[in-house]
């Protein structure tokens, strides 16, 4: 039995390889790299200490995108859970069309984030953008939606949210599916009405997946990258800038590699306590079936 153990161990050996080389790494590079100033191409370069994440603390183009960063993970977060909910609650009653209104709702998540981003460009550009020419119907002037920075915001929020709507509708739909139907029955003998059956019922039960899908979406939305440089590439100026983005444009516009490198480090701790917090808290309201 040892010698059949050891030889299963030996499976590992190729994860623990692929795991050592393309994360573990790069992250130790990474935080070696945040106390350097390297710019990236360079073969030399000093170490700063802690210089870096000093420059951050009066940095103000640092301090806007951790706020964005919040917004979009948090904002996200709220509204693909409400909507997913929503959607899943309708969506788990029969009806015709039921799974092709299914289909389509999650369609989206499909789709590479940098093409929702382009698709999503054209209804929001300026010139010939389907939003000003709906607008344009009612004899509006056409906006430049993504010129100012807190619309910006909001509008990368609300594509990042209906993209991935479909990811929290699923895991709802799922969760629904898995209550037993006697919790029902029993709460229909005793009188109780739908809005006490969902927030004494259905809502408790449904943690395993609000847990599981919060979490997704809020690493998903602290992370955003693709869409922000599809609609806006930050602008304008640094006002839509997540610390993703910020980290690319720090790296290739400034050429300051060590100074990404700890931008980007606060981004991996940002999200690695952010989703830990709710996940504990989530686990925490679980009640078993």
């Amino acid at each position: 039995m040892k010698k059949r153990a050891g030889i299963m161990n030996l499976f590992y050996v190729p994860a623990i390889v692929l795991f050592s080389v393309f994360v573990l790494y790069p992250l130790m590079k990474g935080i070696f790299l945040s106390f350097t100033n390297w710019n990236g191409y360079s073969q030399t370069y000093k170490m700063v200490g802690i210089n870096n994440y000093i420059r951050m603390l009066d940095d103000q183009n640092v301090h806007r995108a951790f706020l964005n960063t919040i917004i979009y993970g948090v904002g996200s977060t709220v509204l693909q859970n409400l909507l997913g909910l929503a959607l899943a609650l309708f969506l788990n009653q029969k009806f015709r069309g039921r799974s092709l209104t299914r289909t389509i709702v999650y369609l989206p998540v499909m789709l590479a984030p940098l093409i929702m981003g382009y698709i999503m460009y054209f209804f929001f550009s300026f010139n010939n953008g389907a939003m000003n020419d709906l607008i344009g119907i009612f004899g509006r002037a056409p906006v430049d939606w993504l010129a100012d920075g807190r619309r910006g915001v909001f509008i990368l929020t609300m594509v990042n949210t209906l993209q991935f709507v479909g990811i929290s509708m699923v895991l709802y739909l799922a969760g629904l599916q898995g209550i037993p139907d006697m919790y029902y029955e029993a709460a229909a003998i005793d009188g109780v009405k739908p809005g006490q059956e969902f927030r004494y019922i259905t809502l408790p039960l449904l943690m395993p997946a609000i847990s599981s899908s919060v979490t997704i979406n809020l690493i998903g939305g602290l992370k955003l990258f693709d869409i922000i440089m599809a609609l806006t590439s930050g602008g304008p100026g640094y006002d839509t800038h997540s610390l993703s983005t910020l980290v690319r444009r720090t790296y290739f516009g400034s050429e300051n590699a060590g100074y990404a490198s700890a931008i980007g480090l606060v981004s991996f701790v940002l999200i690695m306590v952010l989703s830990n917090i709710v996940v504990k808290c989530l686990e925490k309201k679980e009640v078993d079936l």
